[in-house]
């Protein structure tokens, strides 16, 4: 395992706070950033080939060089920390315990982009973190590291916190961008796309919180270096948010080149199945990508180690595999009812649609009670063709991808599953007991091991 590059000062006691953040080389990195010219920050970043932190993987770099930026037209970042994806949490985790390496990532970004007012737009359930973030700024314009002419470069740059109203559909940018603007938060259709025309009509870039942070270590090590950690089109390091039936939950810090069985079943990282149990599935980058059975999980179609990459997760496409996604590591184990957990993706889904598209506004509300009616017990084998029926006529239909994070899950569990909603509706009185394991979760026998 390499040095890690986002949470190398983690452990240090008081690295929240600025006095100890510059101490331990915090904006240093800004201080280089600010002597290079706009266009060799971007060059780094794109040689460094990072990809968007927030789930849909696309080269940071090359959103970057897609803004426009017409004559005294002002250009505006936006830091999406809307983090409502559930299972993910390793932006709060950033933010809450070393805020001032997001605000250093946002001040080379924003020099970078021409940004002199950038936006953290964050989930309106992270109040006390909105707090901390705004203590964090204020200090940062203490030390004039933001406010104008920072360290005398001439470079001015303001960073304004806006608190969301608690809403997922907000993690979509042009969402999060109307209601920036103080809008209803329904997405737009696109073209034109932010870059062109986002914020109040100005060019726009957004990208979520661990893709700017991790300007902060591209420019320390440069962009090459940085690539070199990784694997293929998987640079650098990730942040992983693992939860759910395992020992050690919370957030680390992968190489791409770690595998997902390393990373659920050493002590370094999750520790294993708790309670001695065994592994039955998992979902590996938030509730929006599909479940995997254990069986398919730890190794590919070929037979050799699944990786923690984008690459490897997604080998074999939806047939066999997943996605890396957000990086929200759900492991589920053996007594984990599979119908169940689907039935509370859906209702999940369901009630963050926006309503803007009658295929995620009608679909996700039949995906709920077709998933309840089964749960409960009072489920017909043609509803399992049913769902699958509506989750296809969601996928691909709607404005944003919100419908495909609800039509997904829902495909998945029955893909991989659908053994397990037969027994339930053919054993309607069976409401308590699990399913089980049966024959997918025999993943060569996994043996819980404890040192």
């Amino acid at each position: 395992m390499g040095q890690k590059l986002l949470l190398k000062n983690i452990d240090v006691p008081g690295i929240r706070y600025f006095k100890t953040y510059f101490e331990n080389g915090g904006y240093a990195n800004a201080a280089k950033a600010l002597k290079m010219t706009t266009d060799e920050i971007l060059e780094e970043v794109k040689t460094s080939g990072l990809r968007g932190r927030g789930g849909a993987g696309f080269p940071t770099g090359m959103k970057w060089s897609f803004l426009a930026k017409p004559e005294g037209v002002p250009r505006h970042l936006v830091v999406n920390a809307d983090e409502s994806e559930p299972g993910t949490f390793k932006d709060r985790f950033l933010m809450e315990y070393i805020p001032h390496l997001l605000l250093e990532g946002i001040l080379i970004s924003s020099y970078c982009l021409g940004s002199n007012t950038s936006f953290i737009y964050i989930r309106g359930e992270y109040a006390w973190v909105a707090e901390i973030l705004e203590e964090a700024i204020a200090e940062a314009k203490e030390a004039g590291w933001l406010g104008q002419n920072i360290q005398g470069s001439g470079y001015d740059l303001e960073i304004v916190v806006q608190r969301g109203g608690g809403a997922y559909i907000c993690g979509e940018e042009t969402a999060l961008l109307e209601s920036l603007e103080g809008k209803r938060g329904n997405p737009r259709l696109k073209p034109p796309f932010p870059a062109v025309k986002g914020l109040w009509g100005r060019p726009t870039v957004v990208n979520n919180v661990e893709t700017i942070a991790a300007v902060v270590p591209i420019i320390e090590i440069g962009g090459q270096a940085y690539a070199e950690r990784g694997v293929g089109r998987s640079t650098g390091t990730k942040l992983i948010s693992a939860c759910g039936n395992i020992n050690k939950p919370g957030v680390y810090e992968i190489d791409f080149d770690l595998s997902v069985e390393e990373f659920i079943f050493s002590e370094e990282y999750c520790g294993g199945i708790a309670n001695g149990k065994r592994l039955k599935a998992c979902i590996p980058g938030g509730s929006s990508v599909p479940i995997v059975p254990a069986t398919l999980l730890l190794t590919t179609s070929d037979g050799s180690p699944r990786l923690m990459n984008y690459e490897s997760l997604s080998e074999g496409g939806f047939q066999t595999g997943t996605m890396l996604g957000s990086g929200g590591f759900i492991v589920l184990d053996e007594d984990q009812d599979i119908v169940y957990h689907t039935y509370t993706l859906a209702r999940f889904y369901r009630h963050e649609s926006c309503g803007q598209c009658s295929p995620c506004r009608e679909g996700t509300g039949w995906m709920e009670k077709i998933l309840k009616r089964i749960h409960e017990g009072n489920g017909k084998m043609s509803d399992i063709d049913l769902l699958w029926d509506v989750q296809r006529k969601i996928e691909g239909n709607t404005i944003c991808p919100l419908g495909d994070a609800a039509a997904w899950p829902v495909a998945a569990a029955i893909r991989h599953f659908r053994d397990e909603f037969e027994w339930h509706i053919d054993n309607p009185e069976c409401l308590v007991r699990n399913y089980g394991l049966a024959d997918y979760g025999k993943p060569r026998e996994i043996v819980q091991t404890t040192n």
